[in-house]
């Protein structure tokens, strides 16, 4: 058997929320010094809305958005593991997970998690991932 959870250094990157209507579900500001990898992970639950699309978009930064407006871009498709569409569901995704990497060179990322069409209640949460961490192990709890 092999170590996983001490080379690794989970976060949240969008707090379990039920999205009610099409409102833009903006992730945290995930710093990935220290770490040279980051996966994130989307988990859902019964998603109530029988029409309802998820798109996914992950972006990237020199800073963190404290600073001037406008400082996140999208992410170029050769910068990610996966691709946004195939991490982005429909109502037909209840208690599913989705993943999409990150391998591009910028301090800091984010996700965001688009609904339309939706309704519903729509249970969602994600988690950044980071790993190959430069320190090991990695803080348990995290912190």
């Amino acid at each position: 058997m092999r170590d996983l959870m001490n080379d690794i250094h989970p976060k949240v990157a969008i707090a379990p929320v039920v999205a009610t209507d099409n409102t833009a579900l903006v992730g945290l500001d995930i710093d990935r010094t220290g770490y040279d990898s980051l996966t994130f992970v989307l988990g859902m639950g019964t998603l109530a809305d029988v029409d309802a699309t998820f798109a996914v978009l992950v972006e990237h930064a020199d800073d963190n958005g404290s600073g001037a407006a406008g400082s996140y871009a999208a992410v170029a498709d050769e910068e990610l593991v996966g691709t946004e569409a195939l991490a982005g569901f429909t109502f037909a995704a209840d208690n599913a997970c989705r993943k999409i990497g990150y391998i591009g060179g910028k301090k800091w990322c984010r996700i965001t998690v688009t609904p339309s069409g939706n309704t519903g209640n729509a249970p969602i949460a994600a988690l950044a991932i980071l790993g190959h961490p430069s320190v090991k192990p990695t803080a348990n709890p995290p912190a």
